[in-house]
């Protein structure tokens, strides 16, 4: 017992000292947090002030009016009471629009961005997002500046997939073959956990992702550095980059093990039996030509599905992936 009450102890003391968030909820890491706490909070506690008067009620009736021995029997009770209906009918209705009002100002606040807001568009794929900066750079995390507003225009390749930044209360399906938007601005320098929350398949629980939010200046040299990472690191060291964040690591495995899509380890230059009975020698033509048009020859055993990358990877990028594979030996 002794126990039990030494880690309730230290569970709360530590929930008390904590300055990320409160013990209920995240850090207010966005300028849409604050109103949605808020709302959360009125809500639960109206919930919790009407739960708690209806069961003292109930069980303060119980008890005044049990049945007992020598207890008369009880009078006939009033069939109708106008003052006690209309109380118990305009007193949850006025919560009732006042919460929709409430509610519905910050739903179009947080739906409606700014016109000056920075645009990054955002791909769900089966199992990573992508961010696209308007220079054209893409990243498997979503990196912004401080206190200004972002647009995300996101779509799925795929299935449907949540995008949900819990320190933001920000939440959105995003759905193949259409454009979802949402916007947010950061107020606060820091990293913040993205989450999937739809169930997309077997990947679903390792679909993670970060919110890097940089202080004012900070954001500018990191787009800078990042975008022209083909020019600064070697072209081996560049395509394990972009094996990483293109998606690729998701089905093509680098240790010999069995995916979606065939493993990388000791695939250059080696015999690829193909559907149809055919085999084909894993070149730079072959792997270029399975990059842009990944139906043209499918390895034997696997499924047509994976998605085609002409138009999203450059020349120089493509080398740079063959230049990796090239290194798995």
């Amino acid at each position: 017992m002794s126990l039990g009450h030494d880690i309730l102890d230290r569970l709360f003391t530590w929930a008390a000292t904590q300055t990320e968030g409160s013990f209920w909820m995240p850090v207010e890491a966005s300028s849409g947090a604050g109103p949605v706490d808020r709302i959360f909070g009125f809500i639960f506690w109206v919930s919790v002030f009407f739960f708690v008067l209806i069961v003292a009620l109930m069980v303060a009736f119980v008890i005044r009016y049990r049945r007992r021995p020598g207890r008369e029997d009880a009078e006939t009770s009033p069939r109708h009471n106008t003052a006690l209906e209309l109380t118990w009918t305009l007193i949850p209705i006025a919560i009732v629009v006042f919460i929709f009002v409430w509610g519905f100002k910050v739903y179009l606040d947080l739906n409606t961005p700014p016109a000056n807001s920075y645009e990054v568009l955002v791909t769900g794929q089966k199992w990573k997002w992508l961010f696209t900066y308007p220079n054209g750079h893409v990243d498997e995390d979503l990196h912004v500046p401080l206190d200004t507003p972002i647009r995300l225009v996101m779509t799925s390749e795929d299935v449907i997939h949540g995008f949900y930044i819990p320190a933001f209360r920000l939440k959105r399906d995003v759905l193949p073959g259409r454009y979802v938007k949402v916007w947010f601005r950061a107020v606060r320098a820091g990293e913040y956990q993205i989450y999937c929350t739809q169930y997309c398949g077997t990947g679903h629980s390792d679909m993670w992702a970060k919110v890097v939010v940089h202080e004012p200046g900070g954001f500018e040299r990191w787009l800078e550095e990042a975008s022209n990472f083909l020019k600064t690191m070697a072209p081996a060291e560049a395509g394990e980059k972009l094996y990483r964040t293109r998606g690729c690591a998701q089905c093509h495995s680098v240790d010999g093990k069995g995916g979606t899509g065939p493993t990388f380890r000791a695939l250059f230059g080696h015999a690829v039996p193909i559907e149809g009975g055919k085999t084909v020698s894993a070149d730079e033509d072959y792997i270029r030509e399975s990059i842009l048009d990944p139906q043209a020859k499918i390895a034997l055993g696997f499924q047509p599905v994976m998605p085609t990358f002409k138009g999203r990877l450059k020349d120089q990028e493509i080398t740079a992936i063959i230049e990796y594979l090239k290194t798995l030996k």
